[in-house]
């Protein structure tokens, strides 16, 4: 479609990554990724609010007073991770429990934030709903992979539902208790860096 840059969606799924190149919103991939169904909900989550705060933040960008423009952002974010979080809480209320102060925490993610100073303030709105789409899409691909994997082979499950046959456990297999715990969602990432830039070696300069 001619206008449409797709690179700002297409990066941020690859070299421009928000979590394996940028290095951002690390904190909730270690956090909320044992299990498949948070991990997806908080991916969601946070794709909605960083689209959202592009889009608003760009409409009034040349409204907005250089001194306070922090301050801004974060009310605009706020009130984003406020309606988010009553959503969660009605319509999903156990996994709103799961989550617990993760989701209030989106205010400082600084994926949302980094998108708000770097592209947002300087771009117009339909790129820095674009920009809001493709970040929050390469953060969601690996809080999901994350999820998926962690899961499976840490309690056998996914989404809740048993996917490995109990006749593997008959024959001796056991969950791997090590996959559900913090320590083990950063060693998964590290390890999806080091495939990501051994495949880019373009991503070894930065």
């Amino acid at each position: 479609m001619a206008g449409i840059n797709f690179k700002l969606i297409k990066n941020p799924l690859s070299k421009e990554n928000p979590i394996t190149v940028q290095v951002l919103g690390i904190c909730s991939a270690l956090a909320v990724t044992a299990k498949l169904q948070p991990a997806f909900v908080m991916a969601l989550s946070v794709i909605v609010v960083v689209v959202f705060s592009n889009l608003i933040i760009s409409l009034i960008r040349n409204t907005i007073p250089p001194r306070i423009r922090i301050i801004v952002q974060l009310v605009i974010v706020s009130l984003l991770v406020i309606l988010v979080d009553q959503i969660l809480k009605a319509f999903v209320y156990d996994v709103s429990k799961q989550l617990s102060v993760f989701v209030g925490l989106i205010i400082t993610n600084c994926i949302v934030m980094g998108r708000l100073e770097a592209f947002a303030m300087n771009n117009k709105p339909f790129d820095s709903l674009l920009d809001g789409i493709g970040n929050g899409i390469g953060y969601a691909v690996i809080l999901v992979t994350l999820g998926i994997i962690r899961e499976l082979f840490g309690s056998g499950t996914l989404w809740g539902y048993n996917v490995i046959p109990q006749s593997f456990y008959d024959m001796g297999y056991q969950d791997n208790s090590l996959m559900i715990m913090p320590p083990m969602a950063l060693i998964l990432v590290g390890i999806i860096i080091w495939i990501q830039r051994a495949r880019n070696k373009d991503l070894c300069e930065k």
